[in-house]
């Protein structure tokens, strides 16, 4: 399979790319998703998503001090 950087993958290997989705390489071509999940259903007015794309991961936080964590109800992805 040849990937969208025009590297080539060997039939039944997985990888993930620079922008968090996890792809597997078949004979059918490449399939990806998402690796992470989205987090819904916590509180926009106080809180707020922060994507860290290094470890393809959210984490919900207070605006006004960072440092506390949100609860979040569900998860999607």
């Amino acid at each position: 399979c040849l990937d969208s950087k025009k590297e080539l993958h060997k039939f039944g290997s997985k990888w993930r790319t620079d922008d968090c989705l996890d792809c597997y390489c078949s004979r059918d071509g490449i399939q990806c998703c998402t690796s992470y999940g989205t987090p819904v259903g916590y509180d926009e007015e106080k809180c707020v998503s922060i994507f860290n794309k290094k470890t393809c991961t959210y984490k919900v936080v207070e605006k006004n001090d960072q440092s506390k964590e949100c609860s979040v109800n569900q998860w999607v992805g």
